[in-house]
């Protein structure tokens, strides 16, 4: 089964499809998508839609790490490594879905870069001077409501990395000192913690809704 045939796919396939893409057989997939009609306008939108839904599920996830931090810190002396084994579980899930969102904001902008360089090329070649300058003016609107979202998307993307590493810590730290003492030390980090996930998750609100309104409006 060739990779360049098919869009949305399964998350490990996703991932190898990722690399494939960026590494250059985006030419063959872009040809075998115009056979059945899909442009690269209709691919942008499918992956835009696609990065969105990644952040949604982001948001659940790290806000779920988030509660696993707080049940950490209201150990009522029972079995911590429950409370361990469900932060790592948590941790996993984030530091996975951080890899999809990323590399699907890799491929947004990827496939926006081949279709505005497709669209200036093509522009040249049309005649009439009015409709020229129509397309020129839509392409400028089109880069520009992009890049909005690319900021947005990239400003969601990068603050995941400060709570996972902050997640990390908190896991091997407990992985090796599993007792109320090793839990007390950590008391002060969950304020930080909680500030750092709310500020996620409001950029990746900001970044879903810059994604709604362009793909509504391209």
């Amino acid at each position: 089964m060739k990779p360049t045939c098919f869009r949305f796919i399964p998350i490990v396939i996703f991932a190898v499809w990722g690399v494939l893409f960026l590494s250059g057989c985006n030419k063959a997939y872009y040809s075998a998508m115009e056979k059945i009609g899909k442009e690269k306008r209709h691919i942008l939108v499918d992956d835009v839609q696609g990065v969105k839904e990644s952040q949604t599920k982001a948001q659940e996830e790290f806000k779920d790490a988030l509660s696993r931090i707080r049940e950490l810190y209201a150990f009522n002396g029972k079995d911590l490594e429950i409370y361990y084994k469900r932060l790592k579980a948590s941790y996993e899930d984030c530091d996975a879905r951080a890899i999809q969102v990323e590399k699907r904001v890799n491929i947004v902008k990827q496939v926006a870069l081949d279709l505005f360089t497709e669209w200036e090329g093509e522009v040249k070649q049309i005649n009439d001077a009015g409709l020229k300058a129509s397309s020129l003016q839509t392409l400028a609107d089109a880069k520009k409501r992009f890049k909005q979202l690319e900021i947005a998307m990239n400003k969601a993307t990068q603050g995941m990395y400060p709570v996972l590493a902050k997640l990390n810590d908190h896991t091997l730290y407990l992985k090796h000192n599993l007792n109320a003492k090793a839990v007390g030390a950590m008391g002060n980090e969950v304020v930080s913690i909680e500030q750092e996930v709310a500020a996620l998750i409001e950029n990746m609100t900001l970044s879903i809704r810059e994604a709604d309104h362009f793909i509504k409006t391209f």
